[in-house]
């Protein structure tokens, strides 16, 4: 094997499908393991939801384009959305009966809240050992950090010491993840938020990031937190944002009144910004009862 024989026959990645094949043709077959894949987003767009499919898709076997995994899920913010997972856990067990006949697939996520970014990293140290001396029913194989920002955004302080800590602390986070990612085979999932946009010109600080010049959601413009430290930490980032449209006057509804009958509806899009492996791209979703859902064009 040889650099040039790889790029002829690249090594195939596995794949943790997104639980809908409209969101694992936008993603390429889904989710790539051996690598840090980042979910970028305001609040209420969803981020958190499709974290919580991935968990579950984790256990599915591979023939369906799970790992036959557990999974650790790390969160940073309270409270643990505990029901939407149990209803996110029913539906899913209806969808595969024969699967999950004996057992709860809530039985194979392991949960730990974090509470600052140095107890993050004392956990992925200690996930090393548990990932190489598994005792759970199946290995894990998927760990969603949610959310990342929440950890950095309220323990550092804008002075040159803090920065140089902070971005001290993004590498050694994201190195660790890296190494855990490539060594298990693992897929790493991290939530971020982001902030308004301030300034003039593409990308942040004047540079831009990946495919996308600007980020539009709730009709602002936004841009990642944490900046473009952290941006160089991950392999992919992709965008969830949320819009709000009028329907119904193009059908001629009315009102009692006699006015134009309106109604608002959340549309909501996932884009890729940048990744090793997929073009430029996005695809309309929604959340139902169910899940999330890419909706076809």
């Amino acid at each position: 094997m040889n650099p040039e024989s790889l790029l002829r026959s690249p090594l195939p990645t596995p794949k943790l499908t997104a639980g809908c094949p409209v969101l694992d043709r936008l993603l390429g077959g889904g989710v790539p393991c051996s690598s840090v894949t980042e979910l970028v987003s305001e609040s209420s767009c969803g981020k958190t939801q499709l974290c919580l499919q991935l968990l579950l898709s984790a256990q599915l076997p591979s023939s369906l384009g799970g790992l036959s995994a557990s999974s650790l899920y790390l969160h940073s913010e309270l409270p643990f959305p505990l029901r939407r997972l149990r209803q996110l856990s029913h539906s899913f067990q209806s969808s595969h009966p024969q699967i999950f006949s004996s057992h709860n697939p809530c039985d194979g996520i392991l949960v730990q809240p974090i509470n600052s970014a140095d107890h993050l990293f004392d956990v992925l140290l200690k996930t090393d050992f548990a990932l190489a001396n598994p005792k759970t029913r199946f290995p894990i194989k998927l760990i969603v950090i949610d959310s990342i920002a929440a950890l950095f955004r309220s323990e550092f302080d804008n002075n040159p010491s803090d920065l140089k800590r902070r971005s001290d602390l993004f590498f050694r986070i994201s190195g660790k993840l890296k190494a855990l990612a490539y060594r298990f085979g693992l897929a790493v999932v991290v939530t971020n938020q982001v902030v308004d946009f301030v300034g003039t010109g593409d990308g942040l600080n004047g540079a831009r990031i990946g495919n996308l010049g600007c980020l539009y959601s709730s009709g602002r413009r936004v841009c990642p937190a944490l900046g473009i430290s952290w941006a160089n930490c991950v392999n992919s980032r992709l965008f969830l944002s949320r819009s709000e449209e009028i329907v119904g006057k193009e059908n001629g509804l009315v009102d009692v009144g006699g006015d134009n009958f309106v109604q608002r509806r959340t549309k909501r899009q996932l884009h890729v910004v940048f990744a090793p492996h997929l073009p430029e791209s996005s695809c309309e979703f929604v959340i139902v009862r169910e899940g999330v859902f890419g909706v076809e064009k």
